[in-house]
């Protein structure tokens, strides 16, 4: 690039960053997390950039972002490339409030943006006519900002240029990666800026079947979640590097976590039929090579949680401050107490992780709670109970009753089935320091049920026997789950930016049991797993 061009670009990019900041000031952070808007970061971008030079082969460049935003990514391809090698430069924005800036800032360079939804936009018929460099930070719209008409016209297009179903829980970065395949010129390199979340999630296991069978999967570097690359999204962030041509029967792919791109703390190649055999991919690079297939192996034919316990989400109310209350709310409105059960606060509100039980089967805690539970209809309620009646109807006047999980309930007031179990484990936390645990295991003497906040574990037939029959077990039972290591339980959960860890139920059924497997006398693991009583 001449030095004029240089010159050029640099007061173009300082005037970007200025647009950049104006623009999203007059946006809500509500507006900006519903459309997925987050800016990628100049530095990030010039990294990713930097990175698919020593990438790219072709003598000339036909470049595509399909989220184009301000343009990061073209100011760094700017930077990084010189003009002479580019030969086209495309981008797609939606949201015109960033696309007309885009253009007035980049009207004197090759760029032809387009005002428009990519996933409207129809692809070049000739491969001559396609990209071969597609870099894109897609929007992070999860699935439930996507009306359902738009999710079904996403999947047909979906499916129509991969051949994939893509799971309806999949968010709108994961049609953005696929429907780009058809933009994507054979041989192309892609490198797309992505949540790390699909590594682990059952949505993302069309995106990881797209990338092992239809594109030479490169790399995949992921971020420190503890450094966030986004300061208005607590997400945690992955580049993942493909070429579009079919892979070959044996390679290996370059996983890499930590530091920069082009920097990474620590780095690990992988085979890709470990990666095709592996459920969750984070745990790489951290599994040295020579271990991969012990490690598979071992921990196909572990005992697990879920062979021990029935593990299910805490209860969804829909509406807490309305259906969860104090004792004193309940004499201030005169409420019926048998409509009641007592129901446990969210962790931050737990002091302790061994909970007491009075002689009623209430828990012993500073902040009593009680969950209102009546499946009463209407017209017995208004006849019997009128202060519940009277209740009812002021939660009618707020709307409650119109809302979704509310109005998918016949009453809308009555609660899901979940009794009390003995063993609780907190649904996300985080690690204060080194070492520590960013999930609980809550030991419950009491009847109380649980809100959503917790997993709630229900011991199976056999292992319910042995804690009835030896009512001491209960608490080595619970020291054995406070055993298991907070990298295994880390590494079955996901997490997000921030350090912000969650595990799912099917996350927890999946971690390995072996501790409280050493604490049940007779009993072995391929005894366990043979048992009818455990399917």
């Amino acid at each position: 690039m001449a030095v004029t061009d240089r010159i050029t670009t640099i007061g173009i990019e300082a005037q970007r960053l200025e647009v950049q900041h104006q623009l999203d000031a007059v946006k809500t952070q509500t507006e900006r997390n519903k459309l997925g808007q987050f800016a990628t970061p100049a530095i990030l971008a010039t990294d990713i950039l930097e990175y698919a030079k020593t990438l790219t082969t072709s003598p000339q460049i036909r470049f595509l972002d399909p989220a184009f935003g301000t343009g990061a990514f073209y100011a760094a391809l700017l930077r990084s490339f010189p003009l002479s090698r580019i030969a086209e430069a495309r981008g797609y924005e939606i949201d015109p409030h960033y696309g007309r800036e885009a253009i007035k800032l980049w009207g004197n360079t090759p760029l032809k943006l387009n005002v428009a939804d990519f996933t409207l936009a129809v692809p070049p018929d000739s491969d001559n006519d396609k990209v071969n460099l597609l870099i894109c930070n897609p929007p992070y719209v999860r699935h439930h900002h996507l009306p359902a008409d738009e999710k079904t016209r996403l999947r047909v297009v979906v499916q129509k240029v991969t051949g994939i179903k893509l799971n309806g829980l999949a968010g709108l970065y994961c049609y953005f990666l696929l429907i780009s395949h058809a933009w994507l010129a054979d041989g192309g390199l892609a490198g797309w800026l992505i949540p790390s979340e699909f590594m682990d999630v059952n949505y993302g296991k069309q995106i990881k079947q797209y990338l092992l069978q239809q594109v030479t999967l490169l790399r995949l570097h992921r971020f420190d979640p503890d450094e966030v690359q986004f300061g208005d999204a607590l997400v945690s962030s992955t580049v993942v590097w493909f070429k579009k041509e079919k892979p070959p029967a044996i390679y290996e792919v370059e996983f890499s976590y930590g530091g920069a791109l082009t920097r990474p703390e620590v780095s690990a190649h992988i085979p890709v039929d470990v990666l095709s055999r592996t459920d969750k991919w984070t745990g790489f690079p951290k599994i040295l090579n020579n271990n991969l297939d012990s490690e598979v192996k071992d921990k196909h034919l572990q005992l697990k949680l879920g062979d021990l316990f029935k593990i299910k989400r805490g209860l969804v109310t829909g509406a807490n401050k309305f259906f969860i209350l104090t004792p004193k709310q309940i004499s201030q409105y005169e409420l019926p107490v048998e409509f009641f059960i007592p129901i446990l606060p969210g962790p931050r509100y737990l002091l302790t992780d061994e909970i007491k039980a009075d002689d009623a089967g209430n828990p012993i805690l500073n902040q009593q709670l009680f969950l209102l539970s009546c499946n009463l209809p209407e017209n017995e309620v208004e006849l019997k109970y009128p202060s519940l009646w009277k209740y009812l109807q002021s939660g009618i006047q707020k709307g409650i009753n119109r809302r979704y999980l509310c109005r998918h309930r016949s009453p809308w007031y009555a609660q899901e089935s979940r009794p009390a179990s003995p063993f609780l484990c907190t649904y996300m936390g985080r690690r204060s320091f080194e070492n520590s645990r960013p999930f609980r295991f809550i030991l419950n003497h009491s009847q109380a049920t649980a809100p959503n906040v917790y997993l709630m574990l229900y011991p199976k037939p056999v292992l319910e026997k042995e804690l009835r029959d030896k009512p001491q077990l209960l608490k080595r039972v619970w020291q054995a789950l406070n055993e298991i290591p907070p990298d295994t339980l880390m590494g079955e959960g996901r997490i997000y930016g921030g350090g912000l860890y969650k595990i799912e139920p099917n996350e927890l059924a999946n971690t390995p049991a072996d501790s409280i497997l050493a604490i049940l006398p007779g009993v072995s693991g391929n005894h366990l797993k043979q048992l009818p009583l455990f399917e």
